[in-house]
């Protein structure tokens, strides 16, 4: 009996030294599925995050907006010379009408009420002519023809005449005026659009930004912050930008039809 015995305990052995070895291979498995699982989520948040700034260069390297389109409008870089300041016609408002000083008012946009207050003592020029042209009505009507929704790129563009970026007031200006540090535009900044790498392509479009965004600067450097939403953001965002793009796009035309309605300054 003793070796029969013997026998079945060696395979009694056997088999816990396979389940064991089983058992070893499956928690190696795991182990390496684990590891290729968190390789995998570095590479699809790099490729994200990557993703997110190409929108973003793209987006500004095109010109968020220019009254006068033209080839250079599409081959900025930062590696490009920024070009040379170009004089301001007699159509431009004079700086002197922003009198050094900050304007407070409201914006209507879709109904919902906008506080603004815009810093004519840091962008005399920018400020001198969105105030010039909110007095005059041009803005009563226009719509916001351009959304961008990346994470960390939240831009709402308006004031454009012909509603698709390629329109202003008839003229152009320059320069670029109180720029943020850091490339850095916080939730609730309000700034003019211009060609990418030119710093005297500003008309009447402007962007609002809805979220905390970094816009990187192009050969002409970064863009005229003329001041900032002080209340209506949140309705903005509920009731304009959450609805996303038309074509659910990362940058497009808004899903929900966006118009200005008044824009009133003192």
């Amino acid at each position: 009996m003793a070796p029969r015995n013997q026998d079945r305990e060696a395979r009694a052995a056997r088999q816990r030294l396979r389940d064991y070895q089983a058992r070893q291979t499956m928690h190696a498995s795991k182990i390496a599925r684990r590891r290729r699982d968190n390789v995998v989520a570095v590479l699809v948040a790099i490729l994200v995050i990557a993703a997110a700034v190409v929108v973003q260069v793209f987006y500004f390297a095109g010109g968020p907006g220019t009254p006068t389109p033209s080839p250079s409008a599409t081959a900025a870089s930062t590696d490009t010379p920024a070009p040379t300041p170009t004089p301001n016609s007699a159509d431009v408002p004079n700086p002197a009408a922003a009198e050094g000083r900050t304007w407070t008012g409201e914006m209507t946009v879709n109904d919902i009420p906008l506080g603004i207050s815009l810093d004519g003592a840091a962008a005399p020029q920018g400020v001198a002519n969105f105030v010039t042209l909110a007095q005059k009505g041009f803005y009563n009507g226009l719509t916001c023809h351009r959304l961008t929704t990346s994470p960390g790129f939240g831009v709402l563009q308006c004031g454009d005449p012909n509603g698709d970026g390629s329109g202003g007031p008839g003229y152009s200006f320059g320069p670029i005026e109180n720029a943020p540090a850091g490339d850095v535009y916080p939730a609730g900044t309000i700034a003019m659009a211009r060609q990418g790498g030119n710093g005297s392509s500003m008309g009447s479009q402007f962007f609002i930004v809805y979220e905390d965004t970094t816009i990187p600067s192009d050969a002409a450097g970064g863009y005229t912050v003329l001041g900032t939403v002080t209340s209506g953001l949140d309705a903005l965002k509920a009731g304009v930008t959450d609805a996303g793009t038309a074509d659910g796009s990362a940058d497009g035309k808004p899903s929900i039809p966006v118009t200005i309605g008044t824009i009133a300054v003192q």
